[in-house]
């Protein structure tokens, strides 16, 4: 382990060490700090990896990662420093179950290892497809497509609009409505190759946000003030003599698609050319399922994958369907639709049902009960997962949380992942590496170490617990908490484990 995993610099670690869980000690944490005590000498505060390196921020300016803006990924970087550590073989496989824009498949095939990924969102498939397609395209029928819709214009009487949902609705102004469904319309029916058109797509899926009245802000979608259903939100509020919204989202002139889109289009055919220009491989292949991987890893073959890099949904509230609402209504999913696709993402959402029966009666119909029962038993084992539980039940009885699906959602969330966990140790060779990114986080004053919890859980599956990398930048918190509850420290880690 030492070899790889080399020691650092070793700093004060007053501000990241918890040691008060309940706030007020309202509630039993001897378990959690149990957990702290367990895994703290394998945690080690680090520069090597920083807040940058586990977001998107470092894949906007990358060539062919920053096709498409997936603000929830990692970066490119944290993937080859991880590959690097982990010393593969030329031709291993290297899984991500929640693939997102692709961004440790592709860091793996250009250095030589073929890919594993899962996704449910369908702006993932796009990207994936699209990206690893990267050594296929036409460039001058790229280049044609690009002339063409510098010179094409919307015909006067044409009257189509872009498809919506109701959280979209007025999401872009009228002309750029048009612009959406008419370029669409145009180019389906183009003489242009199969693998044009998709680039085409992903290229537009990028561009809606800078189009659109919309901003992509943690949980939800913000709207600028000059949105048509803000404008009456607001008129609303002024009749009824309440408050008019604090904040005002201004983006300034929205460009129109037309300029974004060439601007996408000829960004990605310079990346085409110096990729071709400059080749470094793609000897490999990638393996992209569209579903989730809670259904779709038990079909995978024992004793196949050689590492793992992912970064799940962290346990934060943040809907997906919502922050890309625009592109899942660009691509024409219902309001049924989205529904569904919300549920059946891993739990994070505070709207999330369980899913046990349904994992239950996938494992019966698979002949695997006796793997249910095994991993349920981890969970409801677990003493941490059982305090934090009970913890929040408590506060929940006392009124301090505002929405009690938090309480299912954690539970879900954490049952899940351990699910997860245990699939992967199954196909995971002996010896691979997995690493996960994920965040602490707190609820009514009640710490949950996530990283920690899920290093427990994955130690009860098999694993042995490496390392957990903890950033120096510790994530933001919540001034409603803080002022309520006091400060706490909240980590931001890679966890690292091996079979």
């Amino acid at each position: 382990m030492q070899d790889i995993f080399h020691n650092l610099e070793i700093v004060d670690v007053k501000g990241w060490y918890v040691s008060e869980f309940s706030a007020g000690n309202t509630n039993s944490q001897k378990a959690r700090i149990a957990l702290e005590e367990r895994y703290w000498p394998i945690t080690e505060i680090t520069e090597r990896f920083n807040r940058q390196s586990v977001s998107y921020q470092l894949s906007k300016r990358d060539c062919l990662h920053k096709w498409l803006k997936y603000k929830e990924g990692f970066s490119a970087e944290l993937v080859r420093t991880l590959l690097k550590d982990f010393h593969l073989q030329k031709g291993d496989i290297v899984a991500d179950p929640f693939m997102g824009s692709g961004t440790t498949a592709l860091v793996s095939m250009f250095n030589g290892y073929n890919s594993l990924g899962f996704d449910i969102l369908p702006m993932s498939k796009i990207a994936i497809h699209a990206k690893t397609a990267i050594y296929t395209y036409n460039t001058l029928e790229l280049k044609e497509l690009l002339k063409e819709i510098i010179n094409l214009n919307v015909p006067e009487e044409y009257d189509g609009r872009t498809p919506e949902i109701r959280i979209t609705k007025d999401g872009y102004p009228r002309e750029t409505s048009r612009e959406l469904a008419y370029y669409k319309e145009h180019f389906r029916n183009s003489r242009y190759s199969e693998n044009t058109k998709m680039l085409l797509e992903l290229c537009t899926l990028n561009a809606l946000e800078r189009i659109s009245y919309s901003a992509k802000d943690g949980q939800y979608l913000r709207w600028d003030w000059r949105c048509p259903k803000i404008i009456a939100a607001a008129e609303a509020r002024e009749k009824t003599g309440r408050k008019p919204f604090v904040v005002k989202l201004d983006k300034g002139q929205l460009p129109p698609l037309k300029e974004v889109l060439t601007e996408e289009l000829s960004g990605v055919i310079k990346d085409i050319e110096y990729l071709n220009n400059n080749p470094s491989g793609f000897d490999t292949q990638c393996k992209f399922i569209e579903g989730s991987a809670l259904f779709e890893l038990p079909k995978i073959a024992d004793g196949t994958v050689s590492a793992v890099i992912s970064s799940p949904p962290y346990c934060n509230r943040y809907d997906y369907t919502r922050t890309y609402a625009m592109e899942l209504a660009y691509l024409g999913m219902s309001e049924a639709g989205v529904r569904k696709l919300r549920q059946d993402l891993l739990s994070c959402t505070v709207e999330n049902k369980s899913k046990i029966e349904q994992l239950q009666d996938y494992y019966k119909q698979i002949g695997q009960q006796e793997r249910y029962e095994r991993t349920m038993n981890i969970v409801d084992e677990n003493a941490a997962l059982q305090e934090i539980n009970n913890a929040l039940k408590n506060r929940n009885e006392n009124g301090e949380i505002n929405n009690k699906g938090v309480l299912k959602m954690v539970e879900g969330y954490f049952t899940e992942l351990t699910f997860l966990f245990s699939e992967l140790y199954r196909v995971c060779k002996t010896g691979a590496y997995v690493a996960f990114v994920n965040d602490n986080v707190r609820y009514a004053g009640e710490v949950i170490p996530v990283d920690f919890l899920t290093t427990n859980l994955a130690e009860r599956i098999g694993f042995t617990p490496v390392k957990v990398y903890t950033l120096k930048q510790q994530k933001g918190k919540s001034s409603q908490q803080m002022k309520k509850y006091g400060r706490v420290a909240l980590r931001k880690s890679i966890t690292i484990w091996k079979k």
